[in-house]
């Protein structure tokens, strides 16, 4: 079986997302196909990563810093933006398109037999190929909670969590203590963990969870401080304290988005816990790591900058909590007028997420070629009641040119709403 049929066969033959409640799925289709490929979860030290936004970042800035110090790492996360093989990577590479064809041909008929959701196969592939390559650390990021998520089958060096907020309720409860509590179920008996950020709703129960396994527990937040000093489109330069004494002076960091300064503390809090797990990660690893996160592990799509003239960003923050926090930076910048490329998935705070956008900007609203995409034109009407002005371009990449043709070098554009409207601009 060739590259593309496997891709097929994962798409067509296999239901693409674990159940919709919690209490309906657990690990077991995992843990079966870890058992029949030989356990290979068990074969490599892990970095455990939950927490509503935040996570997939931290991933990558974690992976770039081990990579720096000369460890050889494997990296898991989701979704992906381009390419299958992206959710599978050793070193910043993505997994070649032999690997895909060989797993999938090999076992095939045991993936029929088992019948694994589309995120479950994923985990279990790249599981099977960290322990392949015999990569020093895996760093693996949560697909959805944690406590349940397919990748929770392993036992890390050190788990973290990097915040808590409201989403994906349906799934994981309408509280964000309940949230937390799912979060929570990547902490293991022993084994450290560490909180990016907290909230009084929700550190009880880390406190309460980590207490019953023994685990223990950082706050990052509460030791490592991050100060801004100066800002480019395409990264920040920063002071970084340690219990208020200024640590890392003038530390450059690769990704623009200043919401990135809350994922810092949580790494430098885990990096502080390898060392002392006897990983050698000198001060000068972590400069290098911060300042080549894309060069080094090939994140994309946080706070991306696509052009210059006009400016032009794309960022995949698609929730509450991540929307306010890009649209906070994006009014910021200077511009004559801002133009915005839109475009949502199914959810139920939708509307919530609209109102949070600028109205002083011109809007395309697209649908991405996804059945998760919400229909546009329900996207504009809402928008056109608030007070918004747009018009409606159903292709993502049609609503992209549009955007250019009517930009102004002195203009912005930004593109974002979904991970799939992104993904499909680049």
């Amino acid at each position: 079986m060739h590259y593309q049929a496997a891709i097929d066969y994962i798409y067509s033959y296999l239901p693409m997302y674990q159940p919709v409640k919690p209490k309906k799925f657990d690990l077991s289709k995992t843990l079966r196909l870890c058992k029949a490929l030989g356990d290979p979860h068990q074969a490599f030290k892990v970095i455990h990563i939950a927490g509503t936004n935040g996570k997939g970042s931290t991933s990558h800035i974690l992976a770039a810093v081990l990579q720096a110090a000369g460890y050889k790492i494997g990296l898991y996360t989701s979704p992906h933006l381009q390419s299958f093989r992206e959710r599978m990577r050793i070193n910043g590479s993505a997994a070649d398109e032999a690997y895909i064809a060989w797993f999938v041909t090999q076992y095939k008929s045991l993936l029929e037999a088992i019948q694994p959701s589309y995120f479950e196969i994923s985990v279990v592939m790249a599981y099977k190929l960290f322990a392949r390559e015999q990569v020093d650390i895996a760093v693996v990021e949560v697909g959805m909670g944690g406590r349940l998520d397919a990748t929770n089958v392993i036992t890390p060096e050190v788990s973290i969590i990097t915040n808590i907020s409201l989403d994906h309720t349906t799934v994981l409860g309408e509280t964000l203590g309940a949230i937390a509590y799912e979060k929570a179920g990547i902490i293991k008996p022993g084994i450290p963990v560490v909180i990016g950020t907290y909230h009084p709703e929700t550190m009880p129960i880390f406190e309460r969870v980590a207490r019953a396994c023994h685990a223990p527990l950082q706050l990052a937040s509460a030791k490592y401080r991050v100060q801004l000093k100066s800002q480019q489109p395409q990264s920040i330069i920063v002071d970084v304290l340690r219990n208020s004494t200024i640590w890392l002076q003038e530390l450059c960091f690769s990704l623009g988005g200043l919401y990135q300064c809350h994922n810092i503390p949580a790494v430098l809090s885990t990096v502080e816990v390898l060392v002392g797990k006897g990983f050698a990660i000198e001060e000068a690893n972590v400069r290098e790591g911060l300042g080549n996160i894309q060069q080094l592990t090939g994140l994309r799509g946080r706070w991306e900058v696509l052009a210059n003239n006009p400016l032009t960003i794309c960022d995949t923050g698609h929730n509450k909590a991540g929307v306010r926090q890009v649209m906070q930076q994006l009014v910021s910048l200077p511009y004559e007028h801002l133009h915005i490329v839109w475009g949502m998935t199914k959810r139920r705070e939708w509307l919530e997420i609209l109102q949070l956008l600028p109205k002083e900007a011109t809007y395309y609203f697209c649908q991405a070629s996804v059945p998760k995409s919400m229909d546009v034109y329900q996207i504009a009407q809402a928008a056109a009641t608030l007070g918004f002005q747009g018009t409606v371009i159903q292709e993502v990449e049609a609503a992209y040119k549009q955007a250019q043709s009517q930009a102004a070098q002195t203009d912005v554009i930004f593109i974002g709403g979904s991970t799939y409207v992104v993904a499909e601009v680049l």
